[in-house]
């Protein structure tokens, strides 16, 4: 029997203009480049003890955000969808990845006036939520329908309040099981899945990885990690304090692809 392939992780370095990054709920503070590569070096170093063969794609020093790879695309097990980012000054960022992508998924892509953020996709079973946020407009989330529709998947537009994306406020973190910050999207919309709430002194705590049977996790939540553990989960911190001044958690940094 053949084993099963691992699953690639493409990550991007962060650059040492991050400092210069997109900002839209949170006032602007010094960020340690030093120490958000370091951070991010760890992050990638638990993604191979989890298994995941970690791929950097082509570094843009010139580019802030480019460290928060996953805006650029939306993997499915048939299909990738290349996105059309929110911020123009985020849109050079794609074709690499896309290059990169091109050899294990048949390629989509946004178009114009359409935007997509990554971030703002999440997918839980058969159906993509999609964040309605300044990232992501209504012409964006109706091509990724249309692109995902004939491999069976349903798209359920979410509005969000209070974040960057819709996994700032909610991910999945086992089969039918979602953590989410319920001040930022309703716990409503996702009727019929388990959800998780995030502890109140920790907004910015939904945002979690999956990675196999674990969870990749921000180590700045201890409060919403024990309820995590709580519910039988096992949970993988990783210090991303620095990137998280640029609006990015665990998910921003990388596009999974399983098998």
């Amino acid at each position: 029997m053949t084993a099963p392939r691992p699953i690639i992780a493409f990550t991007r370095d962060v650059s040492p203009t991050i400092i210069r990054c997109e900002l839209t709920h949170l006032a602007r503070e010094p960020i340690d480049v030093h120490r958000a590569r370091a951070q991010h070096a760890e992050y990638e170093a638990m993604l191979a003890r989890l298994g995941c063969d970690v791929r950097r794609v082509l570094a843009l020093p010139d580019h802030p955000d480019a460290v928060f790879i996953e805006d650029t695309a939306v993997v499915l097990p048939t299909l990738a969808i290349i996105t059309r980012p929110g911020a123009a000054s985020r849109r050079e960022e794609v074709d690499a990845v896309a290059a990169a992508l091109a050899a294990h998924r048949p390629l989509a892509r946004i178009s114009a006036p359409g935007t997509l953020d990554g971030g703002d996709v999440l997918r839980a079973g058969r159906t993509l939520f999609v964040g309605r946020t300044p990232r992501s407009n209504d012409e964006g989330i109706a091509q990724l329908a249309a692109f995902v529709a004939p491999h069976g998947y349903a798209v359920v537009p979410v509005p969000v309040t209070g974040c960057l994306h819709l996994k700032s406020a909610v991910t999945e973190v086992a089969d039918g099981v979602l953590l989410i910050n319920p001040a930022w999207v309703r716990p409503a919309v996702f009727e019929g899945w388990r959800v998780i709430e995030v502890d109140p002194s920790e907004p910015g705590a939904a945002n979690a990885l999956r990675v196999g049977g674990a969870l990749v996790y921000g180590a700045a939540y201890p409060r919403t990690r024990a309820r995590l553990e709580a519910a039988g989960l096992t949970v993988h911190t990783v210090d991303a304090s620095e990137v998280a001044k640029a609006e990015g958690a665990v998910t921003c940094c990388s596009v999974l692809v399983d098998g």
